[in-house]
């Protein structure tokens, strides 16, 4: 017989002395079936309690949701608010209404900051979501200072409610917004999450005076959009036939549809989070989860309802049709909904996460509208994407670290997004340390946040558009019509006839996101004793962790469960998604429904109206005569944004420098003055840069020596604001610096100013002799200079040609590196050289045309109404 112990085994006769048991011997926990029994007595205690604790939390979530939905106006606004306006009031009314932020108290507001107004979703949830917590949109725009302004719904429509009479709402919530901050430097900042997104881009396109920047975050504008094997939701509508089950599930319900169907299908795109991991993570964390699982609960289940013909409208036409992005929609007043017509920036928000509204839907409208940068610089838009690497869809507009970074610096540097010219951008958020030079953007900002110019080819990149698979969708979209009308015609009467009011209203109850709330409640009579047991599981909780075995063997069956349901997910994808390749895709389906009559894409390029061209060759033409009209004001933006160009990067803090020297030297110039005058600057450069250039002593001729000199100044110190300039940068900025150096030597002196340096090379000014420019000759107006020390002038019109002809004015010498004419300034896609855009315009596609952009676009287009 032996013991064992620390040693190894030892025999009985070689133990000398008394007989000593090894210590812990006989304590159960040494040993594994004692062990196994122990463990397990104490996680049956610990199963027990969680799971009186989580019927309670689901007993609470219940009396919450009827507590919610008993509300008037529910909303999860964690901000209070008053009502500004009414939409029940309008002249068509709707369930919409605008609300004034209350700021919370510590937070002080400037009124000079434009306004921001925040839209929900309306997708099957209640409103709320954007300012949910204090860490959201809504709070990160308040922290900013500014003021802010949301705009929420009821539970119900109005009766007859439809699409365009939101967006007319909308437009009149904006115009209340504007009447009340008349001295707002600028128009509202608009945020649209997700649905709310593509319905304020329509209300921008139909109204583009009443928008400043725009921000849409998580929204899909290209419906089709998508990549095999990621994106399956986008196949719903051909699996199911077209678009005639919402209008069944819109009869089923007195014609109402219930948005409860919306959001089981965003359950349904992840059933294992749906099944296992939400419900598992409150049981397996029931002490510290149950705030934050019924905060979340109280948005997701306060379910809403839209209009049959509101819901008929958005399928048919966008996810279906998805004619939004082709410029394809006419509203009944015979309005055609152009995005290009916007005029305001376009910040796209978006992650590659996102499983409802991915990165391809969010950006795949850029590549369905326009050709080229050019394209998009022709109708004087400025666009900017940002792609998040991993936050979900609800994160994008929920998450409290994404409101913390990405719409933090949305909001503080949103006068800078408004600035810039007209292009494709994509943001750039980087932390200080790592930005070249080492320090923010803004005092207490962690970040930096910079924008890199890019093409339609960078786009395509995240879209990657296949035509094929263009066309399998455009086959969904004329089958939906003919099953659509199928069912009008022969099922829909029929089920009018049987469903009522009080039919519908028991089968929204029947609904199984609505039973489940209904039955763990307190209505439930089963469920009476639930509070005793979880009061008396708080009063003597025994939790175990994850070294006990059995809490360890439960969370490892939880992964495998989940994983099993990850599984089947994917195994259902690749079945949907194979099948609607395979049905679509066959010649004699696409044939049948007129896909194959010509070889023309199935979905066309809106193109240019004959109005829209002849506009562009008007304002190309305005651009070349105003060359030489200016002052310091322009010869200073003109050599930065030359410098700038050169770099293909706008950063936030030369930004700053800039707002900083105009604060102190602008004289009052506002931020709609300063904007217009980046923007006719910079296409002054695009359009024709070795003009440009050339004309820049003509702009400094009446200035003097020290206001040049300041003028280099403040160029090299907003130059390099964002840290050491590339080569090419570089060899731009010691050209300007050179070329104002000698303008300065040869201009006349203040009293009192000392000489400038005698060794400063030839100036490049015009000749003294050199006779004023020829109005009729070059298309430039002959332009005094200002007199010194005066404030620069604003541009003034073009003066009328003089009867008699004179010498055209001998050229100033182009300064160093004047960009090619072969290639576009900003971007990498090929152009055309500079063209006399006073002239006729040539027939041919708008990415051949001068690079200008209008002040003002024309009004949308009204569009023929049929004949009946």
């Amino acid at each position: 017989m032996a013991v064992t112990d620390a040693t190894g085994p030892r025999g009985l006769f070689d133990q000398k002395g008394p007989f000593e048991m090894p210590e812990g011997f006989l304590d159960p926990s040494n040993h594994w079936p004692f062990r196994l029994w122990q463990d397990g007595l104490a996680y049956t205690v610990d199963a027990f309690q969680r799971t009186a604790l989580v019927m309670d939390v689901l007993r609470q979530r219940g009396a919450q949701y009827h507590e919610h939905m008993a509300q008037t106006a529910p909303t999860v606004l964690s901000f209070e608010s008053e009502t500004v306006l009414d939409g029940a009031t309008l002249p068509r009314p709707v369930n919409y209404s605008l609300q004034r932020i209350i700021p919370p108290a510590g937070v002080e507001l400037d009124l000079k900051k434009r306004p921001f107004v925040i839209v929900d979703p309306r997708a099957g949830h209640g409103p709320g979501i954007g300012g949910f917590k204090s860490d959201s949109e809504i709070g990160v725009a308040l922290a900013a200072g500014h003021p802010c302004y949301f705009i929420g719904f009821l539970p119900r429509p109005v009766p007859g409610q439809t699409v365009e009479d939101v967006i007319a709402a909308e437009a009149a919530c904006l115009e209340k917004v504007i009447a009340l901050h008349p001295e707002a430097e600028g128009k509202p900042v608009v945020i649209g999450n997700c649905q709310a997104g593509w319905q304020l881009m329509m209300t921008a396109a139909i109204r583009p005076d009443l928008f400043g920047p725009i921000i849409i975050a998580g929204t899909p504008l290209s419906f089709w959009a998508g990549h095999r094997g990621q994106d399956p939701m986008r196949y719903s509508g051909g699996l199911l036939g077209g678009s005639w089950l919402t209008a069944f599930a819109s009869d089923m319900g007195a014609g109402l549809f219930d948005g409860a169907w919306l959001v089981q299908n965003f359950e349904g795109l992840n059933p294992a989070n749906t099944l296992v991991g939400k419900q598992y993570a409150l049981w397996d964390k029931v002490d510290t989860e149950a705030p934050r699982y019924l905060g979340f609960e109280k948005w997701w289940n306060g379910h809403v309802l839209l209009n049959g013909e509101e819901i008929q409208y958005i399928v048919d036409k966008l996810f279906v049709g998805n004619r939004l992005a082709t410029a394809d929609i006419v509203t009944k007043d015979g309005v055609r909904v152009d995005l290009r017509a916007i005029r305001s920036p376009i910040i796209v928000f978006c992650s590659k996460g996102d499983n409802i509204s991915p990165p391809p839907q969010a950006l795949g409208w850029i590549c369905d509208l326009y050709e080229s940068v050019d394209d998009i610089r022709c109708h004087g838009q400025t666009i900017v994407y940002a792609v998040h690497e991993s936050v979900g869809h609800l994160g994008i507009f929920v998450s409290a670290a994404v409101a913390r970074k990405e719409h933090r610096e949305f909001a503080s540097n949103i006068d800078f997004i408004d600035v810039l010219p007209p292009g494709l951008y994509e943001a750039q958020i980087l932390p200080a340390e790592a930005a070249p030079s080492g320090q923010s953007g803004q005092e207490g900002d962690p970040n930096v946040l910079r924008f890199a110019a890019r093409s339609i080819n960078d786009v395509a990149a995240h879209v990657e558009p296949l035509p094929d698979d263009e066309r399998r969708f455009a086959t969904v979209s004329r089958l939906s019509r003919v099953t659509l009308g199928l069912y009008r015609d022969l099922v829909q009467p029929w089920v009018r006839q049987l469903v009522g009011e009080t039919t519908a209203e028991i089968l929204r109850g029947l609904h199984p996101l609505r039973l489940s709330y209904e039955l763990f409640s307190d209505t439930n009579p089963w469920l009476n004793g639930v509070p005793e047991l979880a009061a008396a599981a708080r009063r003597d909780r025994r939790p175990v962790g994850s070294e006990n075995i059995w809490r360890n063997l439960e969370q490892r069956l939880a992964r495998q469960m989940e994983t099993a349901l990850d599984v089947y997910r994917d195994r259902r994808d690749a079945t949907a998604e194979a099948l609607f390749m395979g049905i679509y895709g066959h010649p004699l389906t696409q044939a049948l429904f007129g896909l194959n009559a010509d070889d023309a894409p199935p979905r066309s390029h809106p193109g240019e109206t004959p109005e829209h061209r002849r506009f562009l060759a008007e304002q190309g033409a305005e651009l070349r005569r105003r060359l030489h009209v200016g002052g310091l004001r322009e010869a200073g933006m003109r050599a930065l944004l030359h410098v700038g160009l050169a770099e293909r990067m706008a950063d936030a803090r030369g930004f700053n420098a800039l707002r900083g020297l105009r604060d102190i030297h602008g004289r009052g110039l506002e931020l709609a003055e300063f904007k217009q005058l980046v923007r006719d600057q910079f296409l002054m450069l695009l359009l024709d840069p070795a003009a440009a250039l050339e004309t820049l002593p003509e702009l400094l001729a009446g200035a003097t020596a020290e206001e040049i000199t300041r003028l280099s100044e403040g160029l090299v110190m907003v130059a390099g604001a964002a840290g050491p300039l590339d080569t090419k940068g570089r060899e731009r900025l010691e050209s300007m610096v050179a070329l104002f150096k000698d303008l300065a030597a040869k201009a006349p002196k203040a009293p009192g100013e000392a000489s400038v340096a005698a060794t400063a090379p030839a100036a490049t000014a015009p000749a003294s002799g050199a006779e004023p420019p020829n109005p009729v000759l070059d298309g430039s107006p002959a332009v005094a200079p200002p007199a010194p020390e005066e404030p620069p002038q604003a541009p003034r019109a073009p003066a009328k040609p003089a009867a008699a002809k004179v010498r055209r004015a001998k050229a100033a010498p182009t300064p160093k590196e004047p960009p090619p004419a072969e290639t576009s300034v900003i971007s990498d896609e090929p152009t055309s050289p500079p063209v006399d855009v006073a002239a006729e315009p040539k027939p041919g596609p708008v990415a051949t045309a001068p690079v200008t952009v209008p002040k003002r676009a024309p009004a949308p287009r009204r569009a023929k109404a049929p004949r009946r």
